[in-house]
């Protein structure tokens, strides 16, 4: 990688192919408000960035500052090599990747009118009036003002008016919303990992008792809630597993260390270090890297790493107690 010496610019274009960006890329005069900055592969830009289109054709690119588009941030179907956004990214109107071939990580948050995404690793959470996602990983929450399609995606939680799902999905935290009954494909299932025992899965250990994950009947799990402040009344759907949550809190689900990888996970670039959650089954350090991070939750949507139904019971009179 060489220092950026001299940016080539091709009309409106601002054209980066091997280079080392030590500062920010932002309009100086007015003139520039309506350029589009176009990564041509094997670039770093230690600032952040600002364009009226930012598009990516090929990695590997890496920007370490905060991302905004104009109008549009696209990473182009034939992509390939590593891309990461290591700050917010937004758009006015739409971020866009379809690519298979791209390793896409955003690690903190998107915010758009239109999000789609396929094969991406979002740490942080997503923001938008519709949002798709395909074969995804979204740490945080899924936060739509119309529509989410989820299709063979991992996500903290959802909350949008109208939900779609098809495939195998996977829930990280116990609840997700929507307004409107749900809309599920025939072989839609998905799967509750609140009380997963991530953190020896993410060592290579064997699955604590009392752990493991929970399909989300979406019939009987949906709990309907009517909100009023007097002048509109609403009505919510919850998809829950709340209550078997609180049965397991009988049991020591610390020891799960999920909240601290997946705490990892969304403030990594904010963590002065990397912490590990101990030994793995080799007695080397499970240290919670993004790229270690990723690989794993990907291994679990995808299910090369598989969590085992959850299968604990308790008596009720120790709850009674």
């Amino acid at each position: 990688m060489k220092e950026l010496k001299e940016i080539r610019v091709n009309g409106t274009d601002l054209l980066l192919e091997d280079n080392l960006v030590r500062s920010s890329i932002l309009p100086e005069r007015t003139s520039e408000l309506n350029r589009n900055i176009i990564f041509k592969g094997d670039t770093v830009v230690e600032g952040p960035i600002y364009g009226h289109r930012i598009e990516v054709r090929r990695g590997d690119v890496d920007v370490q500052g905060a991302a905004f588009a104009q109008n549009e941030l696209y990473v182009a179907n034939d992509a390939t090599g590593t891309v990461t956004f290591r700050k917010s990214v937004g758009a006015v109107n739409s971020v866009v990747s379809r690519g298979a071939g791209v390793t896409l990580s955003f690690l903190a948050d998107i915010n758009a009118k239109s999000v789609e995404l396929t094969n991406a690793y979002v740490a942080g959470s997503i923001y938008a009036d519709e949002i798709t996602l395909i074969n995804c990983v979204v740490v945080g929450g899924v936060f739509a003002t119309q529509e989410i399609d989820l299709r063979a995606s991992m996500v903290g939680t959802f909350n949008a008016p109208s939900v779609r799902v098809s495939d195998i999905n996977y829930l990280l935290l116990p609840s997700a919303f929507s307004i409107e009954p749900l809309i599920a494909a025939d072989s839609a299932r998905i799967y509750n990992l609140s009380l997963a025992d991530l953190g020896d899965l993410f060592r290579g250990l064997p699955q604590a008792p009392g752990s493991g994950k929970i399909e989300i009947d979406l019939n009987t799990d949906e709990l309907r809630s009517t909100l009023s402040d007097g002048e509109m009344t609403k009505t919510l759907r919850s998809y829950t597993v709340v209550g078997k949550v609180l049965a397991a809190d009988l049991l020591d689900t610390d020891k799960f260390q999920n909240h601290f990888l997946l705490t990892a996970a969304a403030l990594g670039p904010q963590l002065l270090r990397t912490y590990d959650l101990g030994p793995d089954s080799t007695g080397k350090p499970s240290t919670l890297s993004m790229e270690r991070i990723r690989e794993f939750l990907f291994s679990v949507l995808q299910g090369k790493t598989e969590v085992q139904p959850l299968s604990g019971s308790f008596n009720i009179a120790d709850i009674t107690k």
